[in-house]
């Protein structure tokens, strides 16, 4: 009977120019964002602190907060403005995680850099206004690593708590 050998991982690196503050958002997509809402909403209590629709994103989202201050975190449920159009933000249906990040610019150059792939867009302003940039899901030829399935949001955290500006953005009223 073989047995599974452990493996080390790969040494951390220390030099990078950007730290990860913390889980800034999961985004959850369905064909049907009621469905979404009946469950985070009436069933496990959340409410809609507001909504964002992109035309270029293909995306209808209801942003839920859950926490307080450096605790708190992003739940997004999407649905697709127009199911045949891409992006399609219901496959997978855990969508994306978003990272905070120190320095958007610093992070996405030195991932660039170690060979990371990031998705066509480069830096943009994401749903609550704050810059942002994803990690491919899938690696390429040209950079070898990619989220092994997973797309990856780095935000760029504008306040010391690691989170976007919430209390200082514009707000669409629920």
């Amino acid at each position: 009977m073989a047995t599974a050998q452990a493996t080390s991982p790969a040494p951390c690196e220390t030099s990078r120019p950007f730290t990860v503050l913390g889980v800034h958002h999961v985004a959850i997509g369905g064909p049907d964002k009621a469905r979404l809402t009946n469950l985070w909403v009436n069933l496990l209590g959340l409410s809609v602190a507001e909504r964002f629709r992109s035309d270029a994103d293909n995306v209808d989202e209801d942003i839920l907060i859950v926490g307080a201050g450096a605790g708190a975190v992003e739940i997004d449920l999407m649905q697709p403005l127009d199911p045949a159009r891409k992006p399609d933000v219901t496959r997978p249906a855990l969508n994306h995680i978003g990272l905070a990040v120190s320095d958007l610019d610093a992070a996405v150059a030195w991932l660039a850099a170690k060979g990371v792939r990031f998705a066509d867009g480069g830096i943009r302003r994401g749903a609550g206004g704050a810059r942002v940039a994803f990690i491919h899901p899938a690696a390429s030829a040209q950079f070898p690593l990619g989220g092994e399935g997973v797309l990856i949001e780095l935000v760029e955290a504008v306040s010391a708590v690691g989170h976007d500006a919430r209390d200082q953005r514009v707000r669409q009223p629920a």
